[in-house]
């Protein structure tokens, strides 16, 4: 039977590039958007050039009565959800100082409330037909934290302390749970970059490059179909981070 997968954030980034791994792979693909709704139908239509159908679902993952209308959809269609893949997320740099209540509630909200709310209404499920597999996108700054992103760093911390104990909460239901740490990563959150500061970077960075999308989906994959990797965090950002 055709595996079932649920990608929030999934109009642009990382998020795109991993509905667009999966469904190659044949699975069967619902890509969640909030504001993106162009990019969510280009996506559509890309893949079903190629002749591969996906579902795109208007859903604002911070808050829990659009997602609980969102996993309802799927499992009424599919019956199941096989993978969760947490890609949601916001960025912003910011001195601390500066920052505001605003800033800090929507950075929590977007980027950890969303991961337990849309992790809970997806999981009751999985445990009901003890398998599934759930990855969330966290950040290198999760690991080591960022200057002028305290707040998201925060947020990318809070994603592995959950995924980590999560992990070991569900592992006797046959649930596996890992984090991706992303590092530098061309995408739209990197674009504040200028050429001069990109070439910089890179020279940081062992590989000699930012990422791309697809190196992320790449380990997505590699994580959904190694059944014996459960609790771990990720790295793959060309050996930038210690």
């Amino acid at each position: 039977m055709q595996e079932v997968a649920v990608i929030t954030g999934a109009s642009r980034g990382i998020g795109r590039a991993c509905a667009i791994e999966l469904a190659k792979k044949n699975v069967k693909v619902i890509a969640n958007y909030n504001k993106s709704k162009e990019k969510a139908e280009e996506l559509k239509r890309e893949l079903a050039e190629q002749g591969i159908e996906i579902d795109i679902f208007k859903c604002d993952v911070s808050k829990r009565e659009e997602v609980k209308e969102m996993i309802n959809f799927v499992l009424n269609k599919y019956g199941k959800i096989d993978i969760l893949i947490n890609n949601a997320g916001i960025a912003q740099e910011k001195l601390f100082t500066d920052l505001t209540d605003e800033d800090i509630d929507k950075m929590i909200d977007v980027n950890l409330k969303s991961v337990f709310y849309v992790t809970q209404e997806t999981i009751k499920d999985m445990i009901h037909r003890q398998e599934g597999c759930i990855i969330n996108i966290s950040s290198v700054w999760g690991i080591t934290g960022g200057s002028c992103e305290v707040h998201y760093s925060a947020t990318k911390a809070g994603i592995i302390g959950m995924t980590k104990a999560l992990a070991k909460e569900v592992g006797l239901s046959n649930i596996r749970v890992n984090a991706i740490a992303p590092g530098a990563i061309d995408t739209d959150m990197n674009k504040n970059l200028n050429q001069l500061e990109i070439e910089d970077l890179e020279k940081e960075i062992p590989l000699k490059r930012m990422g791309t999308p697809k190196d992320i989906a790449n380990a997505v994959y590699m994580l959904i179909r190694n059944p014996y990797i459960t609790g771990q965090v990720i790295k793959v950002d060309g050996g930038w981070i210690d």
